[in-house]
């Protein structure tokens, strides 16, 4: 059997109207702080106790119709609803939320600046019943 390493997520790139309004936005949300900018690319470094880096490009085509995937954030139990106040007054959005379709997550569907879809769920205490 052939041995693997093990796969982290390093860094989540995205492409942006406004690069600089962007990593603002995210930089507020996740903690961290913008680390380097160059000709209108943005680096947000991970926080130091983990996470992920985001890379900031600009956009160099038509902004697509549809989004084919999204960041899930999760936090602790109990604070979702404060989280999404917190990126609501950060600049987000606020969609949606989903709090009975599984037992096991709660979410709440917000949008970035820029219109990006992002989630901010919390899982319950593990159970016997679902854990």
């Amino acid at each position: 059997m052939t041995q693997t390493t093990a796969i982290t997520l390093g860094a989540v790139n995205m492409a942006a109207d406004d690069t600089a309004t962007m990593a603002r936005f995210w930089a507020g949300l996740l903690g961290t702080t913008i680390a380097g900018e160059h000709q209108g690319h943005v680096f947000l470094a991970p926080r130091p106790d983990g996470g992920f880096a985001m890379f900031f490009q600009p956009r160099t085509g038509p902004r697509p119709d549809s989004q084919s995937q999204h960041l899930d954030l999760t936090v602790p139990w109990g604070t979702r609803a404060a989280e999404v106040e917190r990126a609501v007054a950060l600049g987000a959005v606020h969609r949606w939320d989903v709090l009975d379709e599984v037992p096991w997550v709660q979410w709440s569907t917000l949008a970035d600046p820029e219109g990006n879809f992002f989630c901010i769920a919390e899982h319950p205490p593990a159970t016997a019943e679902h854990g």
